[in-house]
């Protein structure tokens, strides 16, 4: 068993959340929160923004930690257990452009209920669910986006 560590994010602007739709030789195809592996030294926040601007091309910043989901899967040499660190985070527009070299097609910002229903992963709609709930709170409280939170 191989263990792997993989961060990312759950980016909101104007209450619509970031996804990804990934076509890989047909094997592999839906919708993804952006999220990647973390390079050695690197620090799960960094590793974060990196991926959701390789991914997606957006630019966007770290709000809070939301928590960790893991899953197995099997690849030729072995089974991989994956651990995701996953961070509220907030993007300055609605730009997104998709990375072709990993087999994305499409990018773009959803409603929360459109998001939720079109991820592909129940673990990744437990994550959104749970950015969601702590970005409308903030929101409530007049935090989002508040130089008082961080």
């Amino acid at each position: 068993m191989i263990k792997a560590t993989s961060s990312g994010g759950v980016v909101i602007f104007r209450g619509k959340i970031l996804l990804l739709y990934k076509n890989y030789k047909n094997r592999y195809d839906g919708w993804v929160l952006p999220k990647g592996t973390v390079e050695e030294g690197e620090e799960l926040s960094d590793t974060a923004v990196r991926e959701v601007k390789e991914e997606t091309d957006a630019t966007a910043s770290i709000i809070k930690y939301i928590g960790e989901s893991s899953y197995s899967f099997n690849a030729p040499e072995d089974t991989i257990e994956k651990t995701v660190h996953w961070f509220l985070m907030s993007s300055e527009n609605y730009h997104s452009k998709p990375q072709k070299e990993e087999f994305f097609k499409d990018s773009g910002y959803y409603k929360f209920h459109e998001a939720y229903h079109m991820l592909k992963f129940s673990n990744e709609k437990a994550i959104l669910e749970e950015a969601y709930n702590e970005y409308l709170n903030m929101v409530k409280k007049n935090l989002w986006r508040s130089k008082k939170y961080f």
